[in-house]
């Protein structure tokens, strides 16, 4: 049977990146027999408009009846008003929680040609490749409870937990596990166990299951605050790196800056293996709406398209084909196409639509 894949464009430049990654689907379709069917929906801003509310239960049945799902960006001022849990965000939170989304897989990889991108010195970037694997369901932004009460004296608190257990830490410690033992066998496990109860639990279940299950593979523990220092520092120290939900997204921000553009960072959310072998995906660029150069065809597409990649490699098993479509990027960039986020001064700015044109050609050119 036919992949079902959903496309859910969102605001901003979502359906910009997402009209790009969709032609590269379509190439593999023609040229490498990728038997898919695309399906594209509306969520955040996009189905407030259209539905009334963030993410309907219908798009949210499609999602989890998808073999993956592509999620482009979701937010804007255009709803800054709107209720704070019909936001747009909400529509991504309750896709991660409902979909069971646990792993975020967030790489940070420096091109050869994009080294001067960076605003560190080259010899500190070049050549990095790093993984973090962020936990996604729980924590703070999640945990309950949570909101903001006014206290009898009149002045207002806000309020948000942060809890996790010991199969929320094991399940996505695995996965870190896992991808090291095909990568360097190094994992460094990141929280603020000096001052947080849930995180010295993170840090004592993380080296639990590391002795459990997985000492071939070296462990070692870092606090989020020191490892934020030393990503700036030394960032080819290390290799994958999993960390809570707050942290990996603080840390996994960072990490994208030290590869010169967010826009050049895509990402994989995952959930559970199931018994017929197939797992609940969400791949998204790093980056969010960007409501300023909405509509302009001035986005880059490059992280979108690297995320068509990881669908490919980790919804599809077909680690031929993203290889092949990493590659095209690769050589993207070494033709000198550049997007206004990752132009240096004298450098070609070429738009959204021309930048997937770019890969086109070199997908064709390698096949």
């Amino acid at each position: 049977m036919s992949a079902k894949v959903l496309l859910l464009p969102g605001d901003g430049i979502g359906p910009e990146v997402m009209r790009e990654a969709a032609r590269v689907i379509d190439w593999f379709k023609q040229h490498r027999g990728f038997d898919c069917v695309l399906t594209q929906r509306n969520v955040g801003g996009a189905a407030i408009d259209a539905d009334g509310v963030p993410l309907s239960d219908a798009v949210l049945a499609e999602a989890k009846a998808a073999d993956a799902v592509m999620l482009g960006a979701v937010g804007g001022p255009k709803w800054d008003k709107v209720a704070y849990d019909h936001r747009p965000e909400a529509g991504l939170l309750r896709l991660r929680k409902e979909m069971d989304l646990f792993a975020n897989l967030r790489p940070a990889i420096v091109f050869d040609e994009l080294v001067d991108a960076s605003t560190l010195k080259p010899e500190v970037v070049k050549g990095l490749d790093l993984m973090i694997v962020r936990e996604l369901t729980a924590g703070v932004y999640f945990g309950t409870p949570r909101g903001i009460e006014v206290l009898p004296n009149g002045e207002r608190r806000g309020v948000n937990t942060h809890s996790y257990t010991t199969s929320e830490i094991h399940r996505v410690a695995a996965v870190a596990f896992e991808l090291a033992r095909v990568r360097k066998k190094k994992v460094l496990s990141a929280e603020k166990g000096n001052v947080m109860d849930a995180g010295r639990l993170w840090r004592e279940e993380v080296t639990a299951l590391h002795t459990e299950k997985y000492s071939d593979v070296e462990l070692s523990h870092m606090y989020a605050d020191a490892l934020a220092m030393q990503l700036l520092r030394a960032p080819k120290n290390y290799d994958v790196i999993v960390t809570d939900n707050l942290f990996g997204d603080i840390l996994s921000d960072e990490a994208a800056m030290l590869t010169g553009s967010i826009g050049m960072l895509p990402s994989a959310s995952l959930g559970p293996v199931q018994a017929n072998g197939k797992r609940a995906a969400m791949y998204e660029p790093v980056h969010g709406s960007a409501p300023d150069i909405a509509g302009q065809d001035k986005a880059n597409p490059l992280a979108t398209i690297l995320s068509v990649a990881m669908m490919l490699r980790y919804s599809f098993n077909r680690t031929a084909d993203a290889d092949h479509l990493e590659r095209a990027v690769r050589k993207t960039l070494a033709a000198g196409y550049r997007t206004g986020d990752i132009a240096r001064t004298g450098e070609k700015v070429v738009g959204c639509t021309a930048m997937g044109d770019a890969v086109l050609h070199a997908l064709k050119a390698r096949s």
